[in-house]
């Protein structure tokens, strides 16, 4: 076969496999026109899905009406879920007792004089930080209200300071614990620790990629460390993790207690809390019980939005797999190639699309289960595929209209959000090499958790 022909064969499997996929006008083409007409009209995922979803329930009548209520109580009766309100109570409960800016203080003294020494400073908090929390713009915003107004003082343009933050907080969503990782190892049956310990290496692969790059602007830009921060002194800095001790220690005692055996990543958000109120109680004297209140509403948001997704979700991915959505998706992509690496540079490629309009959760829950059969059809690890997956979400926290990242950070440094947009670009370009990093050397990825045992 010639190599016009190998195409046209090619061509003619993917249009059979579409048209399978849609069908003429099929209850499949009526959920997608539907889901994409109310994005387009503004309404939220949950709802977006739930019309979506009713009116292909009620257009194809093969499925009686009682899965709603069904697929929505399976979807929220989900054990590890607790996890994600825990992490962001215990998240907050720590930046108002003080426990981020003893974090700063330590993280200061090692490159608060290097060029940019205050956006590594950012950078690194963030990473501190994400070992806590959990979330991108709960990352920017603990760490950025601090270190933000710091680097504007001392002669850094607000758009560096702006950008800088918004991209240290990208860090949120990888490092352990991550609420997207959470959701995207529940939505996949696969082990959340497994998940956890993938995420390390890519973690802090990423927060070096930054600290290079705000280095080299800052280095271009003539931006100076802080001078009122004293020469790198070992005995100083040794007292100083003394004093900041029970701070530093937060993201271990959590991690620690996963990874050991200890606790599942549930106990382990409860023990984040104990250890948060201990430290900011006893040890720091800082939270009051206006903080408790806030820290409680912020963990009740969180919770009643992640459940109104799930749930929605949940009831969508049913009737997506008895209309064999995924099955067909899988043999659309495989007309076009069966070589991994490629299918994985597609599904990027749609990844970064759709970050721009689609919140991280949210691509996460609706595409994960549906690109799974594909995943499986061409041996791809799902763990791998789920870090790629969520560090292409990070690109998706930087990217208007909804780099949520970028409101976060626009607030805190008072300028337009066009401006934070252009500074993160040359973050966006070390985080692509990063995601291509990771896909073309899956082992890089993988090794930690075959490493531990929690992947076989």
């Amino acid at each position: 076969m010639n190599l016009y022909g190998k195409w046209e064969y090619k061509m003619e499997a993917l249009l059979a496999s579409l048209a399978a996929l849609f069908g003429s006008w099929s209850t499949l083409g009526v959920m997608i026109f539907c889901l994409m007409l109310c994005f387009l009209l503004g309404m939220p995922i949950f709802s977006s899905l739930a019309v979506s979803t009713v009116l292909g329930l009620l257009h194809g009548g093969s499925l009686p009406l009682s899965v709603i209520h069904n697929s929505l109580f399976e979807g929220l009766n989900i054990f590890p879920l607790l996890a994600i309100p825990c992490f962001v109570i215990a998240g907050s409960l720590m930046e108002h007792g003080n426990i981020t800016q003893q974090i700063i203080d330590v993280v200061k003294q090692v490159a608060g004089r290097a060029y940019g020494g205050l956006g590594i400073t950012t950078i690194l908090g963030c990473t501190f930080f994400a070992a806590i929390s959990g979330s991108g713009p709960g990352t920017v915003a603990a760490v950025g209200t601090l270190l933000i107004p710091a680097m504007v003082r001392n002669g850094y343009s607000k758009t560096y300071a702006a950008s800088v933050a918004s991209s240290g907080g990208t860090i949120g969503i990888l490092i352990p614990p991550s609420n997207p990782m959470i959701i995207y190892a529940i939505i996949c049956n696969l082990s959340v620790t497994a998940m956890f310990t993938a995420g390390f290496v890519p973690g802090f692969t990423v927060a070096f990629a930054m600290i290079i790059t705000a280095w080299l602007i800052a280095k271009k830009q003539g931006f100076r460390g802080d001078d009122s921060t004293p020469p790198f002194n070992p005995g100083t800095f040794l007292r100083s993790c003394v004093k900041g001790g029970p701070a530093l220690a937060t993201p271990f005692i959590i991690l620690g207690s996963i990874y050991t055996g200890y606790a599942t990543p549930v106990e382990a958000s409860v023990v984040a809390i104990v250890w948060a109120v201990f430290v900011g109680v006893v040890v720091n004297r800082a939270l009051r019980p206006r903080h408790f209140y806030t820290a409680l509403l912020e963990g009740a948001s969180v919770c009643g939005a992640v459940l109104l997704i799930v749930g929605t979700s949940t009831l969508f991915g049913r009737l997506l797999t008895f209309l064999e959505a995924p099955q067909h998706l899988a043999v659309a992509v495989l007309s076009i190639s069966n070589n991994p690496n490629v299918v994985l540079l597609m599904i990027i490629g749609v990844l970064i699309i759709l970050g721009m309009f689609m919140e991280t959760l949210s691509t996460i829950i609706i595409l994960a289960p549906v690109l799974l059969p594909v995943l499986y059809a061409l041996r791809i690890d799902p763990i791998h595929f789920g870090i790629i997956l969520v560090v292409t979400n990070e690109m998706a926290l930087l990217t208007p209209p909804v780099g949520v990242n970028l409101f976060v950070a626009s607030s805190l440094a008072r300028i337009p959000i066009e401006k934070v947009a252009v500074g993160v670009l040359p973050y966006l370009a070390a985080l692509l090499i990063c995601i291509l990093l990771f896909t073309f050397f899956p082992e890089y990825v993988l090794w930690l958790p075959k490493l531990t045992g929690h992947l076989r």
